[in-house]
């Protein structure tokens, strides 16, 4: 029997990276890699152009954060058996309303992007690090992002209109999660005092909801 083939897609201000610390042995595994957008290129659009790295029928997708968002869209053109959100949202019911508002203010185009890309402790509180060793891989990963993605993809989060699940999701979400609270999410299962990146931080526990998923 063929294995399940799993694509990941990493978050914003993240790439695969952020999955180092998991157990994926033994899981046939593939990391989605992000392209440039368009010019006004819809989320829709992009996600479409995402598919074209998936080759396998009925797959099951894992997205951590913006990566779920897009996990998301892109079941909307190709047909998954499961999508695995982590520190995520299924839908704009989820997405802190205050980013919206935002979003319709365009506040994230006043924002310098060295700002959104540095390695601060207003970064590290965001992001849940608890140790130098996280804090020093935030910050590699944070200057490595691309800072027209970077605009581009809060601008797709701020205004992005989901209402549809297009196919089973299971859902893992921390307690502590900063960037997008608890209190906005519904129908997940939690780890306790678990924040944005609990993938790195609470790896066994994240590893043991994936496969228990696939």
């Amino acid at each position: 029997m063929e294995s399940q083939k799993i694509y990941i897609f990493s978050g914003l201000g993240a790439d695969e990276r952020a999955f180092q610390n998991l157990d994926f042995s033994g899981l046939d595994i593939q990391h989605i890699k992000w392209l440039e957008p368009g010019h006004a290129e819809s989320i829709s659009q992009y996600a479409k152009r995402l598919t074209l790295q998936i080759a396998d029928e009925k797959p099951v997708l894992i997205g951590l954060s913006f990566g779920g968002i897009i996990a998301l869209e892109v079941a909307k053109h190709v047909a998954v058996k499961r999508i695995i959100l982590l520190s995520s949202a299924k839908n704009k019911y989820e997405i802190p309303s205050y980013y919206r508002l935002a979003g319709k203010m365009r506040l994230h185009f006043l924002l310098p992007t060295r700002l959104l890309k540095k390695g601060n402790w207003i970064n590290f509180w965001l992001f849940g690090t608890r140790t130098f060793a996280e804090r020093k891989l935030l910050k590699e990963i944070l200057k490595d992002t691309d800072s027209a993605f970077l605009r581009w993809a809060l601008q797709q989060i701020s205004n992005w209109d989901n209402e549809a699940v297009p196919c089973p999701i299971a859902h893992l979400h921390g307690t502590k999660d900063h960037i997008l609270p608890i209190r906005f999410v519904k129908d997940v299962t939690v780890i306790n005092g678990g924040g944005h990146l609990m993938v790195l931080n609470e790896a066994h526990q994240v590893s043991q909801f994936i496969r228990r998923n696939i």
